[in-house]
């Protein structure tokens, strides 16, 4: 898949906001959902605002990176599409490759 200029200007390298919204929609979630599933995830170190979470899936909505699929009990249940999907491939690599330099660095005594 070939992402456009635009996508790769605003996504890549991503915010981890924007990182833990397209994990979690790895699966079809709610706002709300999100935010639990990233306080879970992190063991409460990182707890998403409403605001900055739900202005991020209307952005990311609009920018094809997920979709909403229907509304259950009054709540917005988005998944991630293809391009987001991508977006997530293309972090998951830069933040290995990230990884593994500053692994070899302390490694080496560098750090």
């Amino acid at each position: 898949m070939i992402l456009s200029q635009h996508i790769k200007k605003v996504y890549v390298p991503m915010t981890e906001t924007a990182f833990y919204i397209l994990l979690c929609l790895k699966t079809p979630n709610h706002g709300y959902g999100i935010v639990q599933k990233v306080e879970q995830m992190t063991g409460g170190a990182i707890r998403l605002a409403p605001g900055t979470m739900y202005g991020s899936l209307s952005k990311m909505e609009k920018d094809n990176l997920i979709r909403f699929i229907r509304e259950e009990n009054k709540r917005k249940i988005y998944q991630i599409t293809e391009t987001g999907l991508e977006v997530l491939r293309i972090e998951f690599i830069r933040i290995e490759r990230l990884y593994s330099i500053a692994k070899g660095e302390m490694q080496n005594g560098n750090l």
